[in-house]
């Protein structure tokens, strides 16, 4: 079983990333699939989920920033980080659960079914 998080790098505020969460050993799109970001000295936090339904959940410091998505085929869960900021920078991640974006996003004590490691996403000019 493997959640893999790719996409990640270094841009200027304003800039844009997508990032790509590789599910592989599970049937992922019975999965509810979320991303999660830590940054140094700060605790972990929720940043969008997606459910099995595609019903999704954008914590408040993403939306209208952020959007995360899903492709069945591909084993695939996306997101896309427009207008970054310099407080967006840490290291982002994907877990998989069987609970509802919302539960997934804000719940940060529940344990995943699954989680991967993360990428580095790194905002300044």
């Amino acid at each position: 079983v493997q959640l893999q998080a790719s996409g990640g790098g270094l841009v200027q505020p304003g800039g844009s990333l997508r990032l790509s969460c590789a599910a592989s050993g599970f049937t992922a799109r019975l999965y509810g699939i979320g991303w999660f970001r830590q940054a140094p000295g700060k605790e972990r936090e929720g940043v969008a989920c997606i459910g099995s339904d595609r019903s999704t959940f954008v914590a408040d410091s993403g939306k209208g920033r952020f959007t995360i998505s899903r492709d069945n085929d591909k084993s695939a869960v996306y997101l896309q980080l427009d207008n970054l900021k310099p407080e967006d920078t840490a290291v982002y991640s994907c877990a998989a659960n069987l609970v509802t974006p919302q539960v997934m996003c804000t719940e940060l004590g529940m344990v995943p079914s699954y989680r991967g490691q993360g990428t580095l996403v790194t905002v300044s000019s």
